[in-house]
């Protein structure tokens, strides 16, 4: 019978036994937040000009999008586009995940390792990054939807149909900012680094935030805040704080899910 040891336990890993269907998480403190920031701003340090490269790429993306968005439809779809892009963000920032995994087993980070995976990790990786471009797109016809239901002028319009208009997009693209944040918190970084499955990886996800319900809460707030901060600023804050936020959610899963049980990739 095969056997493999894993690099972190260093406790052999029958592969004949079957694998639970979660990873177990542990118990986080409020501190956990803050500490995920400080260990994803070293790590930015470490790899400047990686990091900024990816947080460049993102930037260009969120103009590219927002202008087509407002080209096509107008300032309220533009608002639409752009606060959908936070849906797709786990996605864009797999190579920052992948950046920080190197960086902890002390190789040379290169953009393009997590791609050179011959296991099924990047067919997961493509898979489930299909389903948050699904989402994201179906944000978008919603967004187009809600202006049908409630007709407006741009920011030209009456306040009380601006109010509800944003009232009601601010309800519906919280859930969906809800299910996006609790199946790929630690999703993706999870099937980058093990040989993992899509289903374990979204339910150890899913079983992590809800076990860690207040640190969850705040860590999705600090996130949101990411965000605004870059909107005020016509985005030009992306740049840094994409390639922050993309290295602290890799420590974010470090810390919170036990995955010793799976065996690494590559």
């Amino acid at each position: 019978m095969s056997e493999q040891i894993d690099e972190d336990s260093q406790n052999p890993v029958d592969d004949a036994k079957p694998l639970p269907l979660v990873a177990p998480c542990r118990k986080l403190d409020m501190d956990a937040p803050i500490r995920w920031l400080r260990m994803g701003m070293a790590d930015m340090k470490q790899t400047r000009k990686k990091s900024l490269l990816y947080g460049f790429v993102a930037l260009l993306m969120c103009y590219t999008a927002g202008y087509t968005g407002y080209v096509i439809s107008g300032p309220l779809v533009l608002l639409t586009i752009l606060s959908g892009l936070t849906l797709i963000g786990p996605v864009m920032a797999i190579g920052l995940y992948s950046i920080s995994c190197q960086i902890k087993t002390g190789r040379e980070p290169l953009l393009t390792y997590c791609l050179r995976d011959k296991t099924g990790g990047v067919g997961n990786l493509a898979l489930f990054s299909s389903v948050l471009i699904i989402l994201f797109l179906f944000w978008i016809h919603v967004g187009h939807l809600l202006q049908l239901l409630f007709p407006t002028d741009g920011f030209d319009s009456e306040p009380i149909d601006l109010i509800f208009f944003f009232g009601i997009g601010t309800v519906v693209g919280g859930v969906f900012a809800m299910i996006t944040f609790c199946i790929s918190a630690y999703s993706l970084p999870m099937i980058m680094e093990r040989k993992t499955d899509l289903l374990t990886a979204v339910v150890t996800s899913v079983n992590a935030v809800l076990r860690n319900r207040k640190v969850s809460f705040l860590w999705a707030a600090i996130i949101l805040g990411g965000v605004l901060i870059s909107v005020i600023t016509g985005l030009l804050a992306l740049l840094v704080i994409f390639p922050v936020l993309g290295h602290a959610t890799w420590h974010a899963y470090q810390e919170t899910v036990d995955a010793t049980a799976w065996p690494r990739r590559n």
